[in-house]
This record gives structure tokens, C-alpha cells and sequence, in this order.
């Protein structure tokens, strides 16, 4: 079976919940006060069951001015709107304004429905036809069904059931495999079974058992149950009028506007950057304007701020603009949305979310050449620019949720875009020239500290991250790297190809000395800043010298101001392993060595980090 979703639209009292009751058969009033006052206040569903297999989920909103929000709530995830029109009233301002905020939410067909068409004499009903055609001209309904209808007699409901299905027809599927999204239109406790939440599936599936997310409140939710349009079902997919059984949460922390997706997925933002388009019979909006923000169930005051530098933005016009929103919610690029006036509350324009990521624009930066490619429909081009604009390139996940896409979606175009990958994942993108830029930054890195510490064989590892790729990924960091023309890691090192220190006579001559201080010395080491002040260098290279023969293992280091010569070190640990495997106190090993407490403790506890004694109580073990 095809499932649709089709809303209502039109004015107070010009017949939308009555026609869906004679279309359906369902009374979408479910509120005692809308019962008593004969209008709706709240959103009501039904659904029409149509041949051969088509299900329609029918989303009624209010007319009343004083509930277009309400009415903003249901028409978000619509695939197609039934525009009411009263035959004995013809067009009136909700009419004008439900239809405008269909258009600029971008709902692509319709249907036009003239109701209490028993009441109006044909010529009425004809002057009615052609104002709504004068309405429509130009717009997606402009080619739409118009059909003439009574709820009460029946007239033209078999008409209008054939015109839904034939608009109904044309509607692609969902995409049932994107990301799940659920904007939540309705929430409620059902005795013995606890919270419910009610929406119309955007995007992807869910079923029972699944683990969901409630954003942007960050709670992780069960679903214990799910209905499509009052049927219990296994799994409700995009397209379906869905309600979910929810455990571990009551219905008070949940309200209309929250969206349940994946868990951890996505991020709750607080601004958007958009396309702007004012409708032409607002008033101008200013720059740092307040205005009311809808999107899918989410009603949020914000801030619209112009960004190309305009004072203000004329009535009919379209631009680029930063919404910064009160409240953080759950929104992606392509979501589309309106907004009304702050007072007096009106609708005024609306638009497409283009990007999430609250970019900074720099001096001379244009933020118009930047959003035409994140809004164009190349996805390779988007794709390159939102990874060149990151530090160090961006994960998978980092760009699911800077695009909607899905991870596979994201793996193909990043192949389009002739992105490189780092990682053994491969799920890390790099831009090509930004990494070669990079490579060449580091191969200089390396030349300049070759120039300036030419008796060093090669830069240390982290310090060489530590020169601008710190924050960086190792990933990405291996792959620079990697790509260094010329430079070679050599233990935790890089340096040149084949390089070796370079040392002047001077400094062949101070490092001799140095070595035959500790080798003398045997256990009975000086200290280092007296051997280094004697063998007739400056402090630094002195120092740079003794580094040298550590690194060369000619010199071992215990600690950091305790150093002995390498042959010292093997003569001990010779005459331990000859006395295997006795049990030692510290007074033996000084009798032993004849070295002092201030020798013997740094030096056993060197012993038992290389396994050659371990520890037990106040003795040794010799291994």
C-alpha cells in the first residue's frame, strides 16, 4: 500500500473538518471546546482509504487566525494540501495566508476543494472558481483540481476522492532509508500503557524496540510500540502518519516541537543560515528583525539578521540570512520554514535551511558565493567545501551531521569530489591541496630544524606535531606526513633521508669528553651540569651534545638530572645476573656497588622498569 499525507488549508468555517468527516467518516474535533464552539483549535487526523491500494493520512488544521500556529504545526510534513474555499465566501485572509505559508514551505501539488457548494447559486460558484484561479496563477496549484463540493448533500465527494488519488499518484516515496526523523505534532498518556507521541514520519523507519532521541531535550527514549494511522504495525516508514508508544519518559517532558531521530546522530543548533524569501505583501524586515520561527512542529522566536550587509529586506525580495533562535532545535539544510511577524503575529516569509554550522564570516568573506554552493544541488561541491573549511579535514560523522546525508551517501560523493581519506576507516576526508599545502609546510619544518640544530639527527616526533598539527587527527597527521617529499621517520624521529648529525671539530671533541666523564665515572657519576661545564662548549650545545649520546644509548638516562654510561649499566647487570636468583635488601646492593642511598634507589627502581629486579616488600628479586 502507498502511503500519502495531505493537509487541510483555508479559512474559519469555511468547511475543512466537515469535508474530511464526509470524505473519512472520522470527526477530527477530538476537543471538548472545539465541539462547543463549532471550529477547530487543535490538529485533527483521519485517513482515506482509496483503490487500489492507496492510503491518504489526512492532517486538518484550524482556520482561525488565532490558531495558524497550530495550523504551521500539521502542514510540515505534507505531501500534497486540500485548499478549502467556502463557494458562498470565496477567498478570505486565512485563505490567503494558509495558501502563502504552503508556498513558501515548498509543498509541490494540491487539490482545491469548494465546499457548501449546495449553497451557492452557479454564478456564485463560477465567480468563486475563477477568483481561487486568479489566487493559484503562477503557483502549484495554478494546474490543480478545482473541485465543487457539499458535506452535507455529498455532491462531488466521489470527484474529489478521484482527484486526491490521481495527485496522490504522483508523489514520490519517502525516502525510507535517510536518517529517522519525527517531528512530534501530539503528545499523550494512555492508561496502561504510558507516553504516546504523534507526527508525520519525515524520513527513514522505526520499529519497536529501537532507541531513539528526543531533541533537542538529549533524552534517549525506547519505543515500545508503534501504530501507523491508528494500526498497530511492526515498523512505520517515511510517508506514515505514525504513533509511538515511548518508555522511560512521562508525557509532560515531551511537547510539540521536539524531534525524535537517532540517538547521538545529530546536534540541536541555535542558528541556521537560510534563503529568505519575503512574501510581496509584507512589510519590509529589518536587519536584527524579531520574528516568530516555524519548522516541522517547532514554533521559536529568533533573530533574522540580513547577511549581505542590507539595512533591510524589501517586500517580494529573497536573501541570505542568519536565524538566531531563542531555543536550540533539530534542524538540517533543505528543511524548509516560515516565519510571521513579531507583533503584529503574521506570516511574512519563510525559506530553506542551507547551513547548521554557524560558519564566522571573515572581512571580505561572501557569504552569498559560500551559501550558493551549500545550497546548489551539486552534493560534490558541498561536500569539498565544507571539509576544506575544517581544521583538519572531517569525519563521517561530522559531515552526516553538517548534510542530512547518509554515510554511504557521503562515501559516494566524496569520491566524486576526489576527496582523500585518511585513517584506517577511511571515514576521515581531506582536501588534496589542502594536504599537500601541509606536506610542504612540514617538509620546511623539518629543513629549517635541520639548519638550526645541525648536530641533532632528526625533530622529535611531537615536536614536530606540536608545530601547527597538535588538534590534528593522528590520521591526518601520518598522512601529512606521509606525503613530506624527502622526510623519513626514524624511531621518533623525522628528519631527511640518510641525514646524521653534523658536528664541528670543537663539538667531536666535547662529546668525547663528556662520554669519557660517565665511563670513568662508572657508578660513581658526577653530576651532569659539572661534566658539561668542563668540556669546553657553550651550556646549549654542551647540553645538545649529551642529548646526543642518550639518543645513541652511549649514555643512559635514570632520571633527569642522573645519567651513567651505557658499559656502567651492563657491568651491573652482569654481576646481578651472576647472583640469580637471590633476594636482595638495599644495604646489599650498596655493599654490592659501593654506591650511596642517593645512587641506589634511582638505580634499583631503573632495574625493576627493564625486568632485571622486581620489587617484593623491602627485597629484590634478581631476574
Amino acid at each position: 500500500m502507498k502511503f500519502v499525507v495531505a493537509g487541510t488549508a483555508g479559512h474559519i468555517d469555511h468547511g475543512k473538518t466537515a469535508l474530511v468527516r464526509a470524505l473519512t467518516g472520522i470527526d477530527t474535533d477530538r476537543l471538548d471546546e472545539e465541539k462547543r464552539r463549532g471550529i477547530s483549535i487543535d490538529l485533527g487526523f483521519a485517513h482515506l482509504d482509496l483503490p487500489p491500494a492507496l492510503r491518504i493520512g489526512l492532517v486538518d488544521v484550524p482556520g482561525h487566525e488565532r490558531f495558524v500556529k497550530n495550523m504551521l504545526a500539521g502542514v510540515g510534513g505534507i505531501d500534497l494540501v486540500l485548499l478549502v474555499v467556502s463557494a458562498v465566501e470565496s477567498i478570505q485572509p486565512q485563505t490567503r495566508e494558509h495558501f502563502d505559508i504552503c508556498r513558501l514551505l515548498g509543498i509541490p501539488r494540491g487539490v482545491v476543494a469548494l465546499t457548501k457548494a449546495d449553497l451557492a447559486p452557479p454564478e456564485m460558484l463560477e465567480v468563486c472558481r475563477q477568483e481561487v484561479g486568479g489566487l493559484v496563477a503562477g503557483s502549484f496549484l495554478e494546474a490543480a483540481p478545482i473541485v465543487p463540493v457539499s458535506s452535507v448533500t455529498g455532491a462531488g465527494l466521489d470527484e474529489l476522492r478521484r482527484a486526491l488519488a490521481a495527485v496522490a499518484g504522483q508523489v514520490p516515496p519517502r525516502d525510507s532509508g535517510g536518517h529517522f526523523r519525527l517531528p512530534v505534532d501530539r503528545v499523550f498518556a494512555v492508561r496502561g500503557f504510558g507516553t504516546v507521541v504523534t507526527g508525520t514520519l519525515v524520513s527513514g523507519s522505526i520499529g519497536a524496540g529501537d532507541e531513539v532521541e528526543a531533541y533537542p531535550l538529549g533524552l534517549r527514549l525506547r519505543v515500545r510500540g508503534v501504530e501507523v494511522h491508528g494500526s498497530k504495525a511492526e515498523r512505520a516508514v517515511a510517508g506514515q502518519r505514525t504513533a509511538l508508544n515511548l518508555a522511560n519518559v512521562e508525557a509532560a517532558q515531551l511537547g510539540r516541537g521536539v524531534v525524535l531521530s537517532e540517538p547521538g546522530r545529530f546536534q540541536a543548533v541555535r542558528q541556521v543560515d537560510c534563503r529568505l524569501r519575503l512574501l510581496t505583501g509584507a512589510a519590509a524586515l529589518k536587519h536584527r528583525a524579531p520574528v516568530h520561527f516555524h519548522a516541522g512542529t517547532a514554533e521559536i522566536e529568533a533573530e533574522a539578521r540580513l547577511l549581505d550587509g542590507a539595512a533591510r529586506l524589501e517586500p517580494g525580495a529573497t536573501s541570505y540570512a542568519r536565524l538566531v533562535l531563542r531555543e536550540a532545535a533539530l534542524l538540517l539544510p533543505g528543511d524548509a520554514f516560515v516565519i510571521r511577524r513579531f507583533s503584529p503575529v503574521v506570516t511574512i516569509g519563510g525559506g530553506v535551511v542551507v547551513d547548521t554550522s554557524g560558519h564566522r564570516y571573515r572581512r571580505g568573506e561572501s557569504a552569498a558565493e559560500r551559501l550558493n554552493i551549500l545550497a546548489g544541488a551539486d552534493r560534490a561541491r558541498r561536500l569539498a567545501l565544507l571539509v576544506r573549511e575544517s581544521p583538519f579535514g572531517a569525519g563521517i560523522s561530522q559531515l552526516v551531521m553538517a548534510t542530512g546525508l547518509t554515510a554511504a551517501e557521503i562515501r559516494v560523493t566524496a569520491g566524486e569530489a576526489s576527496l582523500e581519506t585518511a585513517g584506517d576507516a577511511r571515514d576521515w576526508y581531506l582536501d588534496r591541496a589542502w594536504r599537500e599545502a601541509e606536506s610542504a609546510r612540514l617538509v620546511e619544518s623539518v629543513r629549517r630544524f635541520h639548519r638550526e640544530q645541525p648536530m641533532l639527527a632528526g625533530i622529535p616526533l611531537h615536536d614536530l606535531r606540536a608545530g601547527g598539527w597538535r588538534d590534528a587527527p593522528s590520521c591526518v597527521f601520518e598522512l601529512v606526513l606521509a606525503g613530506a617529499a624527502g622526510v623519513e621517520v626514524a624511531g621518533e624521529i623525522a628528519r631527511f633521508g640518510g641525514r646524521a648529525p653534523v658536528l664541528a671539530a670543537e663539538e667531536i671533541r666535547a662529546r668525547e669528553t663528556i662520554e669519557a666523564a660517565f665511563r670513568t665515572a662508572a657508578l660513581a657519576v658526577p653530576g651532569v651540569g659539572e661534566v658539561l661545564a668542563a668540556c669546553g662548549v657553550a651550556p646549549a650545545r654542551a647540553r645538545t651534545l649529551l642529548e646526543i649520546l642518550v639518543k645513541d644509548k652511549r649514555l643512559v638516562r635514570i632520571d633527569a638530572e642522573l645519567i651513567f654510561h651505557s658499559a656502567a649499566i651492563a657491568d651491573l647487570c652482569r654481576m646481578l645476573a651472576d647472583r640469580r636468583p637471590v633476594r636482595f635488601s638495599v644495604a646489599d646492593f650498596k655493599q654490592w656497588t659501593g654506591v650511596s642511598r642517593k645512587y641506589a634507589i634511582p638505580l634499583l627502581e631503573y632495574l625493576d622498569r627493564n625486568r632485571v629486579t622486581r620489587r617484593e616488600g623491602n627485597q629484590r628479586l634478581i631476574l
